[in-house]
């Protein structure tokens, strides 16, 4: 089905997705509208801290970043950890209600008012030479081999010792129970010694119980030697991990964009970076009053790593903490980094691909490659 030429956009959610391209969109000649949940309705996106990194801050928004780190560190179930310097890239966090109030000052200084309504049905904000470009959640399709969650709950908390280095970000600590097919660790954004956003990040087949999160989480600070902390806020989520395709909305006139088509790497759960280049581009084609295509957020071949990656680790065949130390040990930061956002060449998926737990990866291919039954 052809996309029509635009004459105008209706942007529909002010999550990520929808922020980035109505930012781009503010005061740039394209008509433009903003349809958001009202906030009692419980549908808009729950408050939320954004990651990115690289030697460039995140799109537009580098003025937002609320903090970054120049180390990174990942911490085994045993042995020594992996700290590594990024040289001239930042690991950086933005926080969501910092973009919101951005995004929405933008707009007002464009004119544009943010409307506040439920849309249930995307379609019926159509008007000629517009299209509706739809970031709502949609089901999880089915259709794919492997289905994971990311679930996770976070506590920003302040510590009454000085017992966070503010330098370093901790990626991934493994020092926690290990789900089976699955992995789980937690997850240190340190904004001062005494201050940090503290997570406890699960990919698995089930979510779990809320004291459990609870429970789980406690149980990473007293093993950190946090001592007793004073809990300043919550983030909490779940994000589908899958290799299954998100088909698009089916309506002229419609763009489903965001989680809802995939932007969301399958294998790691990060998506601000390739939302902020599809926004890039579906900006540039509405200014030039071309047909908003959406550009694939991510490259074929990562695609297959991560689908191969998700059946390994879902099937008990590879071990996450092994799989992911493994790829902060043996391969330079950038390179592990660049593949987790999607930016790694051939040459360098490939070194990526030899320091993998070869056996289990050749297994599952394998699996695919021959016949099953009789």
């Amino acid at each position: 089905m052809s996309a029509p030429p635009v004459n105008g956009v209706v942007v529909v959610g002010l999550g990520a997705a929808g922020a980035s391209l109505a930012w781009r969109l503010a005061g740039s000649g394209v008509p433009l509208r903003v349809v958001e949940a009202p906030g009692a309705s419980g549908r808009r996106t729950q408050p939320r801290t954004w990651c990115t990194w690289g030697a460039d801050g995140p799109g537009p928004f580098g003025h937002l970043v609320a903090a970054s780190w120049p180390r990174v560190r990942v911490v085994p179930r045993r042995g020594a950890d992996v700290v590594a310097h990024l040289g001239g890239w930042r690991y950086r966090m933005l926080r969501s209600g910092d973009l919101d109030a951005a995004v929405r000052e933008r707009l007002a200084g464009a004119g544009v008012a943010v409307e506040e309504a439920v849309v249930e049905d995307a379609a019926d904000l159509r008007a000629p030479g517009w299209t509706v470009v739809d970031t709502r959640p949609v089901p999880v399709p089915r259709t794919g081999r492997t289905l994971l969650l990311q679930h996770f709950l976070g506590w920003r908390v302040r510590a009454a010792r000085p017992v966070f280095d503010a330098s370093t970000v901790t990626l991934m600590d493994f020092r926690l129970p290990q789900p089976a097919g699955g992995v789980a660790f937690g997850y240190v954004l340190p904004t001062s010694a005494h201050e940090a956003l503290v997570e406890y990040t699960e990919f698995s087949g089930e979510v779990l119980g809320a004291e459990r999160y609870e429970e789980l989480l406690r149980a990473y600070l007293h093993r950190s030697g946090t001592g007793e902390v004073e809990v300043l806020g919550t983030e909490h989520g779940v994000i589908p991990m899958t290799d299954a395709r998100f088909p698009p909305s089916g309506v002229p006139g419609v763009l489903r964009w965001g989680a809802a088509a995939g932007s969301v790497r399958p294998s790691t759960g990060y998506a601000f970076s390739a939302l902020q280049r599809q926004a890039d581009v579906l900006a540039e084609r509405a200014r030039a009053g071309a047909a908003l295509v959406l550009p694939p957020p991510h490259r074929r071949r990562h695609l297959l790593m991560d689908s191969l990656l998700l059946e390994a680790l879902a099937g008990g065949r590879v071990e996450g903490a092994e799989f992911f130390t493994r790829m902060f040990e043996r391969n330079p930061v950038q390179r592990a980094l660049g593949f987790l956002d999607g930016a790694t060449g051939p040459a360098d998926d490939l070194r990526l691909m030899a320091t993998s737990p070869r056996g289990a990866m050749l297994r599952t291919v394998l699996g695919r490659a021959l016949p099953t039954g009789r």
